[in-house]
């Protein structure tokens, strides 16, 4: 019998390894994968998806210049944007026969809202010296901008409702950071499902 009483006690004991084997595994498939949670992010939709989207100021500056281009807002009077330490924008005015060269540059600003708000910083005509309303009040006038750009004179800024700026697909735009002199510019962008 005592060759019995030691089968009996190995099978309980490999019983008893199997059973706490198998509540282990069932433990361990139960559990979630990974600890942290996909946050919602209140700007967007229930249904829609979001993707942050990282660049530069190099390829920022190709995609606003032809997006001017192709909306054809660059009309008569010509003007381009570049993105160095601040917003700069070139063009030319035609007056008396001759185009005079016009530079402005803006501090750029990410809002809370996902907007942007330029701050007027200088502005050159030529070499006339008038004053930055002025020339925010002829350029407003005078110059084919997108609904989604709003030139506030008396407040020298000019802001971005990137809200309203229209997408392919409905996609909707946030200035998360736009950090020129580091170079750091992020956005946010939302795609319906």
């Amino acid at each position: 019998m005592a060759g019995g009483k030691k089968w009996r006690t190995l099978f309980f004991g490999l019983l008893l390894i199997n059973i706490i084997a198998i509540a282990l595994f069932v433990i361990l498939i139960s559990l979630p994968a990974d600890k942290n949670e996909l946050k919602q992010n209140s700007w967007a939709d229930d249904e829609d998806v979001q993707f942050k989207v990282r660049t530069n100021k190099s390829d920022l500056n190709i995609l606003i210049n032809r997006y001017l281009e192709n909306e054809g807002l660059t009309g008569p009077v010509d003007y381009h944007v570049i993105l160095a330490d601040q917003v700069e924008l070139f063009g030319t005015v035609p007056a008396f026969g001759r185009d005079f060269k016009m530079k402005l540059t803006f501090e750029p600003e990410a809002l809370d809202n996902g907007n942007l708000l330029l701050k007027q910083k200088s502005v050159s005509l030529g070499q006339l010296n008038l004053p930055v309303s002025y020339i925010l009040s002829f350029i407003k006038k005078q110059y084919k901008m997108p609904n989604w750009v709003s030139i506030q004179p008396n407040e020298e800024k000019v802001y971005l409702s990137l809200k309203n700026l229209k997408l392919k697909s409905n996609v909707r735009v946030k200035a998360e950071e736009f950090n020129l002199k580091n170079d750091r510019i992020s956005f946010i962008l939302s795609v319906p499902k």
